[in-house]
């Protein structure tokens, strides 16, 4: 990966923690400290099958409310990120934690920026960072970049690295029609992505690697040279392939139990990716 990105190896498999649904979402049944024990048990599992990175996320919280997160949302994510990191430290690869990222849904990137910096975390996901779309938690008119950037700037953020969706899955994007993949590619390295997330249309859904070489010529061609991850539909069967492509793969749904984003980490599942990538 570029310079600016080494917070990764290259080629990395970054494993999904999809936390469970926290106390302010519909399905909220659990209490923090559950969820947050849970969370740390299921990055454990992703440390010692051989995962590079961890990532955490509130996939759960649906539907969603877009845009600023309630105080208990930031609180809840900040109490799991701190539950994951400690017990991370005690599964270290040599002298090296496996970094940790996350999103906060949806469009919590702000929060996410915070949290990253109250934990320790490397990295976040951000979507609709340029260009605006329409998802299905509605319209998302504003590009994220802008605000953003400056805002991690503010906070003194800057080691935080933000991966964007481009195109992104459950999405529409019938507003931007005229613009293609790499078009928008080279829009958010323009707008100082640190790297690209290329993703099918839809959670598990195979990520065409077409798309891939496209983002990632898009970017060669503009002089930023980003890294472009995989976000959606990386299992066994094709970890090898993508990641000739790709310069790693965020890895959810195959790696839960039944094949199923909702269900908890198996650790059998796991470890035949991390096997399958050669």
């Amino acid at each position: 990966m570029a310079k600016k990105l080494n917070v990764l190896p290259g080629k990395a498999l970054i494993g999904m923690v999809h936390v469970g649904a926290l106390p302010t979402s519909p399905g909220g049944r659990l209490r923090v400290g559950e969820l947050a024990r849970r969370a740390a048990a299921e990055a454990v599992v992703l440390a010692r099958a051989g995962f590079d990175a961890v990532m955490i996320e509130n996939m759960h919280d649906a539907p969603y409310v877009h845009g600023v997160q309630d105080p208990a949302v930031v609180a809840a994510m900040t109490a799991c990120g701190l539950a994951v990191q400690a017990r991370l430290e005690g599964e270290r690869k040599g002298a090296r934690r496996l970094p940790l990222g996350l999103q906060i849904l949806s469009g919590g990137n702000r929060e996410a920026l915070a949290v990253a910096l109250a934990i320790g975390a490397g990295f976040i996901r951000a979507e609709n960072f340029v260009f605006a779309h329409v998802a299905d938690e509605g319209l998302l008119e504003r590009a994220e970049a802008g605000p953003l950037l400056r805002y991690r700037r503010m906070i003194g953020a800057e080691g935080v690295m933000v991966f964007t969706d481009i195109k992104k899955k459950h999405a529409s994007h019938a507003l931007t029609a005229d613009l293609s993949l790499g078009e928008a590619a080279e829009a958010a390295g323009f707008f100082g992505s640190d790297g690209l997330v290329v993703t099918g249309r839809a959670t598990g859904k195979a990520t065409d690697l077409a798309d891939v070489a496209e983002a990632r010529e898009a970017t060669r061609e503009s002089g930023h040279r980003l890294p472009v991850l995989v976000g959606s539909g990386v299992g066994p069967g094709t970890v090898a392939a993508t990641l000739a492509v790709a310069d790693g793969a965020i890895v959810g749904s195959s790696i839960k139990r039944d094949g199923r984003w909702s269900s908890p980490v198996d650790a059998r599942r796991a470890a035949k990716v991390v096997a399958a990538r050669g």
